[in-house]
């Protein structure tokens, strides 16, 4: 009896560690952190940034090179600062151009960083400057269909 005991004790401690460890790595996955993968941090400002949320990738010509780690609004001006989470051997000019971008027409909202030709490089906790805000999709429609929108021709009457 005892040795019955003895083995159900090891296999319960055994599946609790190996639950651990894979709660553990989908936490870790979820939140956009590999494992053992070295990054900085740059941080941005927006006007607006839609629904624009931690997690989302940063792409560079397509590729992700990074994750959104926070969204919060600046007190000052009243503005969107988002901080990236850059994979380190991702080097960042700094005339680099960040944009928030729409996977498709109603998808998910990502950074897409268009690298610059500037010789110096953005360093760890160092500011994208060049920002391109969020389109507003729904906005654009309703003031087409409500007539608000002017042609080229008649903006210059």
């Amino acid at each position: 009896m005892k040795q019955q005991t003895k083995l159900e004790l090891a296999v319960g401690i055994f599946v609790a560690i190996g639950l651990a460890a894979v709660a553990w790595l989908a936490l870790r996955t979820g939140a956009g952190a590999l494992v053992g993968t070295d990054s900085y941090t740059v941080t941005a400002e927006f006007a607006n940034t839609g629904s624009l949320n931690p997690g989302s990738n940063v792409l560079i010509a397509g590729v992700p090179v990074g994750r959104v780690d926070r969204v919060e609004l600046n007190p000052k001006n009243y503005r969107a600062v988002v901080s990236l989470r850059v994979t380190k051997g991702v080097q960042l000019p700094t005339d680099s151009i960040a944009s928030v971008k729409t996977a498709g027409l109603i998808g998910d909202k990502y950074i897409a960083i268009a690298p610059g030709g500037d010789p110096d490089m953005i360093g760890p906790g160092g500011k994208i400057v060049e920002t391109e805000s969020d389109v507003d999709i729904a906005s654009l429609i309703s003031r087409f269909a409500f007539g608000s929108v002017q042609s080229p021709a008649t903006d210059k009457k």
